[in-house]
């Protein structure tokens, strides 16, 4: 945690080149609590030669930002990190004025400072996305984008204020805006998460905000141009955010809250067809009032990395190693760390 926070949430990791020092990087927002004003941005880095974390540091500052923009912010939160064509972060951080999270405009940011040394990075802001009419507002991101062939990607993200819906966002390799798909009708879905079962057949797997509810689907047959409903998955996920990853063809891995009413067991699960999703381990689990949530997950040479919210007080990590690409039982070797 950087110096003076004691509050934590909503971390995303990213993969850096294989060149780099830097083997994986991890945002997340902190402070004295969530919404709170002096909340910011911030990361760490994972070093290849020490397989150890930096120190965390601060590197999107609101008053900074909203200097930069010409306007004012209140507060930051959720940050979504992606890798472009020449190897520059962009992140993705919610930023609202007047008004809570239904409030929230998406910030488009590109890294200006050196990736290899997070006291140096910095960001400046590219614009507010260009969303909706209504000053862009109520579009939030909180899942990781999917990598497309051509070197672009698709941000998943979703409309908050009064009903909720998901959306995906298409980028080129460069990190330009190329339009908006919505993903499903339904008008309780949100924080959508992309999984690729071909180059042209995907998964969205979205958070049901009626509460008790299971993790809801809906598929594209044509690279996200358009969306059909399918039925729910047999997995509980109450009222909060699930995160998955295809590693293969035939394999993916969804992070999510299992408990009926609460946070407090975190899971993970795989699946071959995007239907049966067997458990492979639980990540973490505490008593009543404990919270394990808000996932992210980055497949590193031949390891899977987790990150999660701890408590709302830090944010925990784990590595698992896989025996094979195609063992779904996924064998958890010992080395597992938390932060």
């Amino acid at each position: 945690m950087p110096a003076g926070a004691v509050a934590a949430h909503a971390s995303t990791l990213v993969v850096m080149p294989a060149p780099s020092p830097v083997e994986l990087m991890a945002f997340w927002f902190a402070g004295s609590r969530e919404g709170a004003a002096d909340v910011q941005i911030a990361a760490a880095q994972f070093d290849r030669a020490t397989q150890r974390w930096s120190e965390a540091k601060y590197v999107v500052n609101r008053h900074e930002m909203g200097a930069q923009l010409g306007h004012g912010i209140r507060r930051l939160g959720n940050p979504v990190a992606w890798l472009d064509s020449q190897n520059k972060i962009h992140l993705f951080v919610v930023a609202t004025g007047w008004g809570g999270w239904s409030a929230g405009r998406i910030l488009h940011l590109r890294q200006t400072g050196d990736a290899q040394d997070v006291s140096m990075l910095k960001f400046e802001p590219a614009r507010v996305m260009p969303l909706s009419w209504l000053w862009n507002t109520s579009f939030l991101v909180r899942s990781a984008p999917l990598p497309l062939a051509d070197g672009g990607m698709v941000l998943p993200a979703y409309f908050e204020l009064g009903m909720k819906y998901a959306v995906n966002l298409r980028f080129d390799a460069d990190g330009h805006f190329k339009g908006m798909v919505r993903i499903s009708p339904r008008r309780h879905l949100l924080q959508p998460t992309l999984l690729m079962k071909s180059e042209s057949n995907w998964l969205a797997l979205m958070r049901d905000n009626r509460g008790g509810g299971n993790v809801a689907v809906a598929e594209t047959r044509n690279g996200g141009q358009d969306w059909v409903d399918v039925p729910d998955l047999p997995l509980l996920n109450h009222d909060t955010s699930a995160v998955g990853i295809s590693l293969a063809p035939n394999q993916m891995l969804l992070a999510h809250n299992s408990s009926p009413h609460a946070r407090n067991v975190l899971d993970l699960n795989s699946s071959q067809d995007g239907r049966v999703w067997p458990l492979v381990e639980t990540i973490a689990s505490g008593g009543e009032g404990s919270e394990y949530s808000y996932p992210a997950l980055a497949w590193v040479d031949g390891s899977l990395w987790l990150s999660y919210t701890d408590q709302r007080r830090r944010i925990a990590w784990q590595q698992y190693r896989f025996g094979t690409a195609q063992d779904n039982r996924a064998e958890v070797a010992a080395d597992k760390a938390r932060q």
